[in-house]
């Protein structure tokens, strides 16, 4: 029995039941954003980790191709947004414009919030791929000399918050536009938002899709450029 706990067979069991588990909840509250399957799948994780006494590192390396999937995944979003590239087109430069504003900001604001909490150097570098899917998080912060540990958990955190305000916040500001919707989600909160934007409609979904890639491409140039040069 201890074997079979700490093998692959069973940690792909689990995220899987976790997964499913997840949808159901989701779906079964209305699509309820705090109950969404990256929250609720990945608490109902930890908790049968905690109650199993299994480690996580261990979980994590059994998984590891789950992981490396991450990576196909962003790439296969180029096929929504190949089908509303008649709508991208007419907004290029100002898309671009938001991208560039977007993640300047969005690297600088958590520097200087974790710089005035006293965070030491490599809390800091870990911070700065914040807003950006986690694939390009984890290589980015390797080749910066971050944590990846804290750099997922702020991809994570920045995503579940975004889906969690995002409906209150347009709704405030009285944003109904899909394509301001998917921009923003998928600028701020990356592959969570993106999926998101997609339940939604499919053209915020392909804008979500589009600044989730551009967002993506211009911190890997400019994180690692601009830390060399601050550290």
């Amino acid at each position: 029995m201890s074997d079979l706990l700490h093998g692959p067979l069973f940690a792909i069991t689990l995220t899987l039941l976790a997964y499913q588990g997840a949808m159901f909840l989701y779906l079964g509250s209305g699509r309820t954003a705090i109950l969404h399957p990256t929250i609720s799948g990945a608490s109902l994780i930890a908790l049968a980790l905690i109650v199993l006494d299994q480690d996580y590192h261990a979980y994590y390396r059994n998984i590891d191709w789950l992981t490396f999937l991450l990576g196909p995944a962003t790439v296969a979003l180029a096929v929504p947004l190949y089908r509303q590239l008649h709508l991208l087109r007419n907004m290029a430069g100002p898309l671009l414009i938001t991208v560039t504003v977007g993640a300047i900001f969005a690297s600088a604001s958590a520097l200087i919030l974790a710089w005035l909490f006293g965070a030491n150097q490599s809390t800091l570098l870990s911070l700065t791929t914040k807003s950006i899917t986690t694939p390009i998080a984890i290589a980015v912060t390797q080749d910066i000399g971050g944590i990846t540990t804290i750099a997922v958990a702020s991809v994570i955190l920045t995503g579940v918050v975004g889906i969690t305000t995002i409906t209150w916040l347009f709704n405030k500001l009285d944003i109904q536009d899909d394509r301001l919707w998917g921009f923003c989600l998928g600028l701020a909160a990356h592959a969570i938002g993106t999926s998101r934007a997609f339940e939604r409609s499919p053209v915020a979904g392909a804008f979500s899709s589009l600044a989730l890639c551009l967002t993506g491409a211009f911190t890997a140039v400019f994180v690692p450029f601009v830390s060399h040069w601050l550290f």
